[in-house]
């Protein structure tokens, strides 16, 4: 439950700097990770990204002082960081759907979003069909697309990476290279720094690596695979909401920040429909 911890101390640290600077980076110190992973993680806990949270809490406190003291709109834009009027406004009506100087009026109606608290809730919810394996080196080509520490930029940008190569040729060539396990077409999530952050669309293979494609050493770990199929199958972001939530708080491993694995399936170089695998590195907790 350690993680648990210290992504909670990380959230107040946030709160406690709602009216100040904060910085991602000390953020993630506070959590023990990554600036990167802290945000990842925080996205498929949250439901939501890091920046949207933050934007949602300032803009909660900054509708409660317009209501209750006579600061002008201009000084509490200042005060939440918007040095700039017009972005003010643009996040105010994003969060509450009216102007701040409307917001003054009383009886207008406004949106308050709570701060998050990061528990263990016991739900009784559907089962996690997971195994767990040691495996090597697992060499992987393909095609990448570039990254930044931004997740919410991230997810909008993924699924139309994976529209675009769906559509191209050097798909059809990263089905015939999949001859290793995890067998089909896997999206990969790697981070090395904050200046290379990679989507990788690609095989495991041992295969020559393709002209114009590129090839990653994912480093040798224990794996829990978790399986959808069928009426079940759950969406990624799903896979690891609950892996953080339902399984890892009480599985003796911690996360080992390797990069994660979609894996899926295909059939005559197609991806096969209703089953895929999600593979995420992990590690014994260490004992206190």
């Amino acid at each position: 439950m350690k993680w648990l911890e210290n992504l909670s101390r990380a959230i107040e640290y946030i709160e406690n700097h709602l009216d100040k600077d904060i910085s991602y980076d000390e953020a993630a110190q506070i959590a023990c990770c990554s600036t990167y992973y802290f945000q990842r993680v925080f996205s498929y806990v949250a439901g939501i990204s890091l920046s949207e949270y933050i934007r949602r809490r300032r803009m909660t406190q900054a509708a409660f002082e317009l209501q209750r003291t006579d600061k002008k709109v201009v000084d509490i834009a200042l005060k939440y960081g918007y040095a700039s009027p017009t972005s003010f406004n643009r996040a105010f009506k994003n969060v509450h759907g009216i102007a701040p100087f409307t917001a003054k009026s009383m009886g207008s109606k406004l949106n308050a979003y709570p701060a998050i608290k990061f528990s263990v809730t016991v739900t009784g919810g559907s089962a996690m069909s997971y195994h767990i394996e040691e495996k090597e080196a697992i060499g992987i080509a393909g095609i990448r697309t570039p990254l930044i520490e931004d997740m919410e930029e991230n997810q909008r940008a993924i699924p139309h990476f994976w529209e675009d190569v769906l559509q191209k040729k050097e798909f059809q060539t990263i089905c015939d290279l999949s001859n290793q396990q995890p067998h089909g077409v896997l999206g990969v999530s790697v981070y090395e720094n904050p200046q290379n952050i990679f989507y990788y669309i690609a095989s495991a293979t041992d295969h020559p690596v393709p002209i114009g494609m590129f090839e990653y050493e994912i480093p040798a770990s224990t794996w829990v695979v978790f399986e959808n199929h069928g009426c079940l199958k759950e969406d990624v972001q799903s896979v690891f909401k609950r892996f953080y939530t339902e399984w890892l708080p009480f599985s003796g491993y911690e996360y080992a920040g390797l990069p994660d694995i979609e894996v899926y399936p295909i059939h005559d170089q197609k991806l096969i429909n209703g089953h895929s695998e999600v593979w995420i590195a992990i590690k014994k907790e260490k004992e206190n």
